[in-house]
């Protein structure tokens, strides 16, 4: 067909160069420009150009038959704190494997920092913690691509899912960073950041499947369903387990009980749950995640000072589900802590000045002092009248946040079941009693019969040496001993040849000897090898772990040239950052090392999985 003015939407000169070009074109090139114009319609232009196939010297162009898609290497690289960025990232890889993308997913400490530069889509997820700190298996490809030595990314195309605590300043901080540098040096944006507060599941799904939707434009038509069916798990591959974290087991409860002497002002639970027929499994160093409830008595106190009717109906999720006003707060939202995006949305529902003054910019610090150890109470009663409903008010609410408790259990000892240690929370601020949302539900409220909805948190930045015969070093304080009983109970199973040293940290030996018992079983049939302990409040001058690893420092060096792995479990903000600070003076002190190198030395030892920290 010769296309002119009448029957094509083409002047004449392109309607000339038009028909003296096309007798020219073999077959092969009229499908590939039939695809690169379909492209171009969806996609940025040198998108489309990059679909080229170069002709080789006395070769006829061929049809191209992949997409770029197909050739173009996905890369997932993933920080990981508590284990939800793997969960997601296991899940978001085996989606894009199954529409025939060729992905490649690494834990960042695992990821030579070098190959960045041969990357051509990058997805990042990264969870932050601490005062908007990397994760431990991050810090090494951060502090690289902070670094000079980060190289020039042009044709690198990137997204950041970023995962955090909206509760605290330094909010998504990591993956706020990685975002903002990987444009610095050159990377196009692939598709928006999206921040992601406690209750990630929906913005972590909408983010893939926007991710996913520009990874498609660049496909040919073959695959006009490609964006169909995205809904994403968020617990890793999910064909053989039933229960997830979007869908809870209900175990029933078997034992809770105190392991706190007469006289302990400390509460700490030991709950062993059924697990049978839910088909989970773990090992040791994964995390039980627990779905709470909001004590009953506080939301109809809350129900009260806000005037609200208990029996009122609101709308629970996206999909329309409603409850009682009570219910859904007992069950759904959280009530027990503020954030300052709460209160931007609260001011937004206040005619109150003071509110509206304390959000400013400026009030930085008065806005955080408020904020700590407040509840919903105290803003309902601090700044109404509110000019809402209770239905749109609790609109402004996030969930109630998952908790998650390290394991104290091996599934090889105990077969269906698996067991928690839970230290109740409770305090006065602010002229009332305040208490932990999941502890005292565990502690006052659960007993056994009764069910918790719970699933299974994959850890891997946590996990025993492969090899049984590798000698472990143990730290834990109070609850962060907890993955210590699930790691030797494993290796009491496997038959573990290699040494066991533990560090226990508590305030009494009579009444918070935690698992006293079972320790002293295991040293006795060398389970456990040595054992260490501080209880800061029997003595006039308080004595921490710390105190004892410097007492035993000649002895530790040696376990740790010996090749020993190094972990630590418990208060991040003080007792697992001095326990870094001691580490780090033993090897001066031990091995002749100057400050640099022996953070340099407790860093190459957490890219070999020899230094591993459960912090919270």
């Amino acid at each position: 067909m010769q296309f002119q003015i009448m029957n094509s939407p083409f002047n004449q000169e392109q309607a000339e160069l038009l028909n003296r070009l096309l007798p020219t074109l073999t077959e092969g090139q009229k499908i590939w420009l039939s695809g690169y114009l379909a492209v171009s319609q969806t996609t940025e232009p040198a998108v489309a150009a990059s679909l080229a196939v170069q002709e080789a010297p006395g070769q006829e162009l061929g049809v191209q038959t992949s997409t770029e898609s197909s050739t173009r290497e996905i890369t997932i690289l993933v920080g990981s704190h508590t284990g939800n960025c793997q969960s997601l990232a296991d899940d978001m890889k085996e989606q894009l494997k199954q529409q025939d993308y060729k992905v490649v997913l690494y834990s960042m400490d695992d990821f030579k920092p070098k190959s960045l530069k041969k990357v051509e889509d990058l997805l990042i997820l990264t969870s932050t913690h601490g005062d908007g700190d990397p994760p431990d298996n991050t810090i090494g490809f951060y502090d690289f691509l902070h670094s000079k030595r980060a190289p020039k990314l042009e044709g690198l195309r990137f997204s950041v899912l970023a995962l955090g605590d909206s509760s605290y300043e330094f909010y998504c901080q990591t993956g706020k960073d990685f975002d903002k540098r990987l444009e610095e040096l050159g990377g196009e944006r692939l598709y928006p950041r999206v921040d992601c507060d406690l209750d990630f599941e929906d913005p972590a799904a909408e983010w893939f499947e926007g991710v996913l939707g520009v990874l498609n434009q660049s496909k040919q038509s073959s695959q006009p369903n490609s964006q169909q069916d995205l809904a994403i798990a968020t617990t890793g591959t999910t064909a053989e387990t039933t229960y997830s974290r979007k869908n809870p087991f209900k175990a029933e409860i078997l034992e809770n009980l105190n392991l706190n002497g007469r006289g302990s002002n400390k509460e700490t639970r030991h709950l062993e749950l059924d697990l049978e027929d839910s088909n989970l499994t773990f090992e040791p160093g994964d995390s039980l995640g627990v779905y709470p409830e909001n004590d009953p008595v506080l939301v109809d106190q809350l129900i009260e000072a806000a005037g609200w009717d208990a029996n009122e109906l609101v709308e629970t999720d996206k999909d329309g589900g409603q409850q009682s006003l009570r219910d859904a707060l007992v069950s759904t939202y959280e009530i027990t802590s503020l954030t300052k995006p709460l209160l931007e949305k609260a001011a937004e529902l206040s005619e109150n000045d003071e509110l509206k003054q304390l959000i400013q910019p400026e009030k930085k610090e008065e806005l955080k002092t408020y904020i700590e150890g407040r509840d919903l109470i105290d803003l309902i009663n601090d700044f109404g009248p509110w000019n809402t409903s209770a239905p749109e008010f609790i609109k402004i609410l996030r969930k109630i946040p998952v908790r998650l408790y390290s394991i104290a259990s091996s599934l090889k000892a105990n077969p269906d079941e698996v067991h928690i240690t839970v230290g109740a929370v409770r305090y006065d601020a602010h002229g009332r009693a305040r208490s932990g949302v999941c502890s005292t539900q565990c502690a006052e409220r659960s007993q056994p019969g009764d069910t918790l909805p719970v699933f299974i948190q994959r850890n891997q930045n946590f996990r025993l040496p492969e090899n049984p015969d590798t000698p472990v070093i143990m730290i834990g304080a109070g609850t962060g001993v907890a993955p210590y009983r699930a790691f030797l109970e494993e290796r009491e199973e496997l038959g573990a040849q290699g040494d066991a040293w533990l560090f226990f940290g508590e305030q009494h030996f009579v009444s918070d000897f935690l698992y006293q018992i079972e320790w002293q079983n295991w040293l006795k049939e060398g389970v456990l090898t040595r054992m260490d302990v501080a209880f800061s409040r029997d003595t006039d001058e308080k004595v921490y772990v710390q105190h004892r690893m410097q007492e035993r420092s000649h002895d530790l060096y040696q376990w740790i040239e010996a090749g020993a792995h190094v972990y630590v479990c418990g208060d991040e903000k003080h007792m697992a950052k001095d326990v870094h600070a001691t580490l780090v003076e033993i090897l001066k002190s031990e091995g002749g090392m100057n400050q640099d190198d022996a953070e340099a030395f407790l860093s190459d030892m957490r890219k070999q999985k020899r230094y591993q920290r459960d912090v919270y």
